[in-house]
Parts: structure tokens; C-alpha cells; sequence
């Protein structure tokens, strides 16, 4: 197998394109942050959400993705705000929450998207690269949920949360680090969906299965052959799939969820095999071993 990165990504032009199951309008005059904007699900979460009528705000770290980003959805016709900032730091992210309530008066949903991992054994991971995971996609979309969650209160606004998770149900071994951050981000929103319910605030999680992005790219080939064997319908996703339950769960056809989790997944917690980095020797099927316990 080649060791060339392959073509995983949408180009802008097919993003436009894409059909959609939801009614033109339906975000107008709705405000929807998405953290990690520039590229991948973030990016055709705001393409759908910017089709549909939404004002966006898009942040991320990298400045240039997000100018990028912009530029096709004013394209689109949708008004849109950018942040480069890091999720990690709380003060980022309350410089964010200003600015946007400033500028545009309100927020009506918040989807948290950021995040990332690298594929490695667990044994092997160092505490730089442990505390990096774990300072982005749990303390970084904590600090985004309780700064909205906090104006929303006090500005007495209903709001709404969606958190892009991973599906954790089975264990993801190779990246055990965002596997423990997901876990705790979706027992984090089950338990604030509860605490929030009184200020309107909704909650919710969508777990995403192996979705085709250019991020396939970041990890060796066994591992991206893999994503596509790693569900009953044997094959990857795309970002539509995703920025559609998204875009469900934040609409009114979700006025009646909260605290859930949304797997988008083709089975993958039923049965499947995501090997990041490839599948271990060990782990091999061992199509003799039948054989042998008779002998």
C-alpha cells in the first residue's frame, strides 16, 4: 500500500452542492459559533448551517484556513465573523464570547468541533503529548460550553450545544488519550444538560464514526484502510453526514433532546475495528486456531 496521501477532502465548489434533507431559511437570523471551522466536519457544518440562513462565527488556530473558509461562505451569501485563538486558553475563549455577543448581539447555538489526537499506543504516549489531547478536547470544550452557558444565563437567552465527540463505546485503542477526552466530554454535557435545563440551555453530543476528511492523512495507511472496513456498511462517512445531525439536533426538530448522544457511525459501535496506526501483529486473525485446540 502506498504511503501517499490520497485525495480524502471536498472541494469547495461539491461542498456547495451538497443536497440537504433541511428546508431553506431555517437558521435565519440565528447566530452559530463552530470552533474548528477551517477544514473537515467544521467547515460543512458552517457551509450547511451558512446555506440555511445562519450568521457564523468561525474560530480555530489557523488564521489562513479560516480567512479561506470566510471567503466561501460570503461566497454562499452568509455573513460571517473570525476568531484565530486556541480553545485552550479560558481567556481566548472569553475574548471569543465577548466579541461575538458584542458584534452580533446573541448566540443561538454553539458547536464544538476542535479537537485532535495522534495516532499511538497508549503505553508509549508522553505526558506532553497526553496533556495536549486532553487540554483541547476536554478542557478546551469545557471552557467554551461554560462561557456561553454563563452569558446565555445571565442575558436570560435560551441556548444550544452541540459537542462533536468520537465513538468511545467500544474503546478506540491507538488513541487513548482523545478516547478518555470524548468520554468526558459526553459525560460532561449528560451532566450539564441537567444543571443547564433551568436556563433553557440544551446539550448534546454527536459521535462521529470514520468520516473521510483530509485529517484521514494524518495516520499511516493500515490505519486509514481500516476507517473504511471499521462498520457493517463498510465504508467511511462524509462531512454532509455529520453536519446534518448536527444541524438536527440544533434546529427545532431537536427542541425535545438534550443530554443525548447522536451516533453517526454505520454500525461501528455495533461491530467494527478502527486501527489507527494499523492493525498489531496480535491483534491478527488467527485462522488455524481452531485447528490447533482439536490437535
Amino acid at each position: 500500500m502506498s504511503d501517499a496521501a490520497q485525495d480524502f477532502d471536498i472541494s469547495d465548489q461539491e461542498l456547495a452542492r451538497l443536497p440537504t434533507v433541511f428546508r431553506d431559511g431555517l437558521f435565519k437570523d440565528k447566530v452559530v459559533l463552530i470552533s474548528g471551522a477551517g477544514t473537515g466536519i467544521g467547515k460543512a457544518t458552517a457551509s450547511l448551517m451558512g446555506r440555511l440562513g445562519a450568521t457564523l462565527v468561525l474560530c480555530g488556530r489557523d488564521r489562513e484556513r479560516l480567512d479561506a473558509a470566510a471567503r466561501y461562505l460570503n461566497g454562499l451569501g452568509a455573513r460571517t465573523l473570525v476568531q484565530a485563538m486556541t480553545i485552550r486558553d479560558p481567556e481566548q475563549v472569553s475574548a471569543l464570547m465577548d466579541r461575538v455577543w458584542s458584534e452580533c448581539g446573541r448566540l443561538d447555538v454553539l458547536v464544538n468541533n476542535a479537537g485532535g489526537q495522534f495516532a499511538q499506543a497508549a503505553i508509549d504516549i508522553k505526558p506532553k503529548g497526553w496533556n495536549a489531547v486532553i487540554d483541547t478536547n476536554l478542557n478546551g470544550t469545557f471552557y467554551m460550553m461554560q462561557q456561553a452557558a454563563q452569558r446565555w444565563r445571565d442575558r436570560s437567552q435560551e441556548g444550544n450545544i452541540v459537542n462533536v465527540v468520537v465513538v468511545v463505546w467500544r474503546g478506540l485503542p491507538q488513541v487513548a488519550h482523545t478516547c478518555a477526552a470524548r468520554a468526558g466530554v459526553i459525560y460532561l454535557s449528560k451532566t450539564v444538560a441537567v444543571e443547564w435545563a433551568p436556563y433553557r440551555i440544551r446539550v448534546n453530543c454527536v459521535a462521529p464514526g470514520t468520516i473521510a476528511t483530509e485529517a484521514f492523512n494524518y495516520y499511516p495507511p493500515p490505519g486509514r484502510a481500516s476507517f473504511f472496513q471499521a462498520n457493517p456498511m463498510k465504508h467511511a462517512g462524509d462531512v454532509q453526514d455529520i453536519a446534518e445531525a448536527i444541524c438536527y439536533l440544533a434546529a427545532p426538530s431537536g427542541k425535545y433532546i438534550t443530554g443525548e448522544v447522536l451516533n453517526v457511525d454505520g454500525g461501528q459501535q455495533c461491530w467494527g475495528d478502527p486501527w489507527f496506526a494499523g492493525r498489531p501483529p496480535y491483534f491478527e486473525l488467527d485462522y488455524d486456531a481452531a485447528s490447533r485446540m482439536k490437535s
